[in-house]
């Protein structure tokens, strides 16, 4: 039986969302966010090539740390290392020098390695399938997704993203930010993931979900009021007006 707080969200999101479908809402996802992530997408180095080698540097230079501290960083390792086979060939404290100026130091042993596994255990060609990109160290399902979908383009489930950031958006927009977090939690985020790629351009729909969480639907104070998906998010339906008046969102 649904407890009072249940009903009362329950009776929100259908005053709100009336008999609105999720495939509707799917399609309005898909459609606002590439309108918005047009005008207001980040200008990054990384997203002005389709290299997997450079989309993987910058992915791992990009785990737990901000954006603008990455950006020269990566930028100066491209310098000294512009090839996975220049990479390879370099001694790792060469690598180390300059990958370890954004903290957590098994960055530069991970490209390192991974660099040497593609160069000298496959011949130089670097992997373009989910299976075979998580054979290489430090690599997971994040980062595989990630170098799928950002530099192979991959429009299937495997090239899905799932990070704190995504998890927000989708789990705040499509109603699942207070449930329990589990595996079957974590499982309907993936599954929404899968779902958004597959109905449209899958760089455009990863890269727009990482910026909308990055820019506006941020973890303490989200700037609903110019979310373009306010019309669908049922956290600023149900949660919003408990925590704070609108204007003080400016």
């Amino acid at each position: 039986m649904k407890n009072r707080i249940d009903e009362q969200k329950d009776s929100l999101r259908k005053h709100h969302f009336g008999e609105e479908t999720y495939e509707s809402r799917v399609s309005f996802f898909i459609q606002a966010l590439t309108e918005w992530f047009a005008k207001e997408g980040r200008d990054l180095p990384w997203r002005h090539t389709r290299n997997p080698y450079k989309i993987l540097v910058s992915e791992i230079m990009l785990q737990q740390t901000n954006v603008d501290i990455v950006i020269p960083i990566y930028k100066r390792f491209l310098r000294k290392f512009p090839t996975i086979q220049i990479l390879a060939e370099s001694p790792l404290e060469e690598v180390k020098r300059i990958t370890d100026q954004l903290g957590y130091k098994r960055r530069g042993e991970y490209l390192h390695d991974i660099a040497k596994q593609i160069v000298f255990e496959k011949n130089g060609v670097f992997p373009s399938t989910f299976d075979d990109l998580l054979t290489l160290k430090g690599i997971g399902r994040y980062t595989a997704g990630a170098i799928l979908s950002f530099a192979y383009e991959k429009a299937d489930k495997t090239a899905a993203i799932v990070d704190v950031n995504v998890e927000r958006v989708l789990g705040r927009i499509f109603g699942l930010w207070d449930f329990k977090r589990n595996s079957r939690y974590n499982k309907k985020i993936w599954v929404l993931s899968e779902a958004l790629i597959s109905s449209g351009d899958v760089w455009v729909i990863n890269q727009g979900i990482l910026d909308l969480g990055a820019l506006i639907c941020v973890a303490g104070k989200p700037k609903c009021p110019i979310c373009p998906m306010i019309a669908i998010c049922e956290y600023y339906v149900v949660e919003v007006p408990k925590i704070v008046k609108l204007d003080s969102f400016f």
